[in-house]
């Protein structure tokens, strides 16, 4: 599927940038060039010590912000995959900055689309978030605005043999800032915080996150926006599962976050279709009919939503368990 062709990967130093490196090496050695294109040098640095150009040397780090065009147009030639990773991501900073995540998930996300319309690029896959749907936050809100101007690219190629999809997820399991992690520590002090016992989030590896991409780099029309058939938790579950002796905290709900999170709302209802493993929101204007009869799909009742709180897929406590051992940490023990 990549043999000999070229990746692009913003934000390629972060947490699935490095995972995507990971799989795409292990399973495509003869991958034509994969440019890990962040702006963080001593991450870069880092990833060389993992990645030697002796060894890989169809690995490419290459320094640079998307929200410089210029430098983004520059790393784009020869490139046939885009893949658009990088954001900045809280949601406490996004309230206090909010201009810089402007610049960046907003702004980065539109110099993304003029370079790859300025080049040969054939496929852009651009990641989103769970937070993107009827956002309460500006970090949300700047993710939605980068979603659309994706999906509204389809519109400006012109004749290229070019496509724009999105990819939306929720909770990514080990990701940096993610929650797994920050428990796993604090457990250790007998106490954790907990924001509110009936929160709920979906849930998804980010082995799987990746896989998903590769998937769309293969299957994508172009306009869509996929969201996962992927299980959901509640932060109570992790919590048993780590560490269920623990004093807990009540800290409570921080700005902008909500108690269950969506990935399709009842007016996504009306332009949704779903098949195997995935649905697929479609823009408004677009027949859903050449879509249902390539991805063999059917339309979702008008009114469905997809809502972390009312999933028909949970995880429980040992579930979860085996989880944190097979994607974080492999010799994990609940502290009892």
């Amino acid at each position: 599927m990549l043999s000999e062709r070229s990746i692009l990967i913003t934000g390629g130093t972060g947490s699935f940038g490095k995972k995507f490196t990971e799989i795409i090496l292990q399973r495509y050695p003869d991958i034509k060039r994969l440019v890990i294109f962040s702006r963080d040098e001593m991450k870069q640095f880092e990833m060389a010590q993992i990645y030697p150009s002796e060894r890989y040397n169809q690995v490419r780090l290459f320094i640079g912000d998307v929200r410089d065009g210029d430098r983004l147009k520059r790393a784009c030639e020869g490139i046939d995959v885009i893949i658009h990773a990088a954001a900045l991501k809280q949601v406490p900073t996004a309230e206090y900055n909010p201009d810089e995540f402007i610049k960046t998930n907003i702004g980065g996300a539109q110099n993304v689309i003029d370079a790859a319309l300025s080049s040969n690029v054939k496929i852009v896959i651009a990641l989103s978030t769970d937070k993107a749907v009827a956002p309460i936050n500006l970090y949300g809100a700047t993710k939605l605005v980068s979603d659309k101007l994706f999906i509204a690219a389809n519109n400006i190629k012109g004749r290229r043999d070019l496509r724009f999809s999105v990819i939306r997820y929720g909770n990514v399991m080990g990701s940096r800032g993610s929650v797994i992690p920050f428990f796993l520590t604090k457990a250790k002090e007998g106490v954790l915080p907990i924001t509110h016992k009936e929160m709920t989030r979906f849930n998804i590896s980010l082995e799987d996150g990746v896989e998903m991409v590769l998937w769309a780099i293969e299957n994508a029309l172009g306009g869509e926006i996929f969201v996962p058939k992927i299980p959901s938790c509640k932060i109570e579950t992790i919590i048993k599962a780590i560490a269920p002796n623990a004093i807990l905290e009540d800290v409570g709900i921080r700005p902008g976050e909500k108690i269950h999170e969506e990935m399709i709302t009842e007016s996504d209802s009306y332009n949704t279709i779903e098949f195997e493993n995935y649905f697929a929101i479609l823009p408004a204007y677009i027949s859903k009919e050449k879509y249902l009869k390539y991805y063999n799909g059917w339309e979702v009742q008008k009114g469905f939503k997809y809502n972390s709180g009312t999933n028909s897929k949970w995880l429980d406590v040992e579930e979860m368990r085996n989880l944190i051992k097979q994607f974080i940490d492999p010799d994990f023990k609940p502290i009892l």
